[in-house]
């Protein structure tokens, strides 16, 4: 992973394009994008398919969960039925696919999720091994950085492939940041699961905490990082990667720091 701050387009951009399309990866990068950010899941019939939610219900004309719906019914959907404005339909991409269109010119960061039913969360047969199937056939694996909130995938994954750079994702949800002692649990939590990374939501970034994790050889990105307020008190911070939905506005927050 490059060491200044790298622009990471969550979901490809999902404010500048639909989400998690080929389209937004595409758009993401003219730019200039660092990296990708994309949220793989795996479809009844064993596909994996990059989206975001557990059901098609929110960005589709169709209902249903993923659990449920084979990978040619998912490839039928128009994922950019509600995005406005947009001209075209856009089809539910594979890894591989996003893969391919990165491939020499930006990294990604791959968000493993979990399944959900009935509000019981649970893990896709198989996701782990298929994932680095398409990380080793692309030869892409030492441009990838594997996420997830379930951290104990974190730690299977790096079981089955050592190599593989990975980081654990928090949200103000998830893991309070009040005390120190916080901290110091989470940074136990990091070098348990080794991880080279902490992908924290924006609300959670202390400035102080960066030194401390970098102190521990730990990378700081940051999510949900979406205004120029709020990307530039990240930069400022010296996070080292900043997920955002408009990764123009990073770029242009990034120009003008290295002008000055």
């Amino acid at each position: 992973m490059a060491s200044r701050v790298q622009c990471v387009a969550h979901r490809g951009g999902a404010d500048l394009a639909p989400e998690n399309t080929v389209a937004a990866f595409r758009k993401a990068l003219t730019f200039a994008a660092d990296a990708v950010e994309v949220d793989v899941q795996v479809s009844r019939d064993g596909q994996l398919v990059i989206f975001h939610d557990n059901t098609v219900d929110r960005l589709t004309d169709a209902t249903g969960n993923i659990l449920d719906l084979d990978f040619a019914f998912l490839r039928s959907l128009n994922v950019a039925a509600h995005f406005p404005g947009w001209p075209t339909a856009e089809q539910m991409p594979t890894l591989r696919e996003v893969l391919d269109v990165i491939k020499g010119r930006a990294e990604i960061y791959v968000e493993l999720k979990t399944s959900k039913r009935d509000g019981i969360l649970g893990r896709y047969p198989h996701i782990m091994e298929l994932v680095l199937a398409d990380l080793y056939t692309t030869d892409m694996l030492k441009e990838t950085l594997i996420i997830s909130f379930d951290w104990q995938m974190l730690a299977e994954i790096k079981r089955l492939e050592p190599a593989i750079a990975t980081g654990m994702l928090t949200s103000d949800n998830t893991w309070k940041l009040a005390t120190e002692q916080d901290l110091t649990a989470l940074l136990a939590k990091v070098e348990t699961l080794k991880c080279g990374w902490l992908d924290m939501e924006y609300k959670q970034l202390k400035p102080e905490i960066v030194p401390v994790l970098h102190a521990q050889g730990v990378k700081l990105g940051i999510w949900d990082a979406n205004t120029e307020d709020e990307i530039r008190s990240c930069i400022e911070a010296g996070v080292d990667s900043i997920t955002t939905d408009r990764p123009d506005l990073v770029a242009l927050c990034l120009q003008h720091t290295a002008e000055m």
